[in-house]
C-alpha cells in the first residue's frame, strides 16, 4: 500500500520531470507548479530530533526530507559530493535521480538490478558526474 509502486515511466518522460524541477516548476514556457510550491517541496521538513532519518536501517547524515524528496543539508555531513539545496529520490531495482539547483545538474540512473548493494554503481555514477564539471 505504497503510492509510488508500479509506476513506470521513460527515460525521456523522467528527465522532462527533472527539468521542470530544476527551472522551478516551469517546462518549456508552461508552469506545472507554482515556484513556491516547489521551494516548499524541497526544504526540509523534519525536526532536528529525528536527524538523521534511519531508512532501513540505514542512517543518511546531512540530509532532511521535503515533500517528496530527500534533501540535502549538509554536504560535510553527507559524506558526498553535492551542493546544499538539491534534492533527490530513489526508486525500486537502483533507480535514482538528484538535482542539485547551484550546478543547474540533473542525474538519472536507470538501472534494473536487486539487491542494489550487489552492483553499487550509485555512488560511483555520483562522483563521477560531478568530477566531470569543468569550470
Amino acid at each position: 500500500l505504497r503510492g509510488g509502486v508500479g509506476l513506470v515511466s521513460t527515460a525521456a518522460d523522467y528527465l522532462q520531470f527533472c527539468r521542470m524541477m530544476l527551472n522551478g516548476g516551469e517546462l518549456e514556457g508552461t508552469r506545472l507548479l507554482g515556484r513556491k510550491t516547489v521551494e516548499l517541496m524541497t526544504v526540509n521538513h523534519l525536526p532536528a530530533e529525528l536527524l538523521p532519518f534511519e531508512l532501513a536501517g540505514i542512517y543518511s547524515p546531512g540530509f532532511g526530507y521535503g515533500l517528496g524528496f530527500s534533501v540535502l543539508m549538509d554536504v560535510g555531513l553527507s559524506q558526498k559530493l553535492g551542493s546544499r539545496g538539491e534534492f533527490a529520490w530513489l526508486g525500486a531495482a537502483s533507480t535514482s535521480f538528484w538535482i542539485d539547483p547551484a550546478e543547474q545538474l540533473i542525474g538519472i540512473q536507470l538501472t534494473q538490478f536487486q539487491p542494489e548493494e550487489y552492483h553499487p554503481i550509485g555512488a560511483d555514477f555520483r562522483v563521477a558526474t560531478y568530477q566531470s564539471i569543468i569550470d
